[in-house]
């Protein structure tokens, strides 16, 4: 699914500049914009943590 920051921001309660913080990690979240955002893309809150860390960074 490809959105755009205001397309995202449409679909859930979150300002569409701090969807780019939050993508960027400059701003903290709160469990509240977590589930907003999980809720905007239809996917289970914990979708959003399934991601693989580069350890060498």
């Amino acid at each position: 699914m490809e959105l755009s920051y205001r397309e995202l921001a449409q679909k859930c309660d979150v300002d569409h500049s701090n969807i780019s913080k939050i993508e960027k990690g400059e701003v903290d979240l709160r469990i509240s914009t977590i589930q907003e955002l999980a809720k905007g893309l239809e996917v289970h809150p914990q979708e959003l943590f399934n991601f693989k860390i580069d350890e060498k960074s």
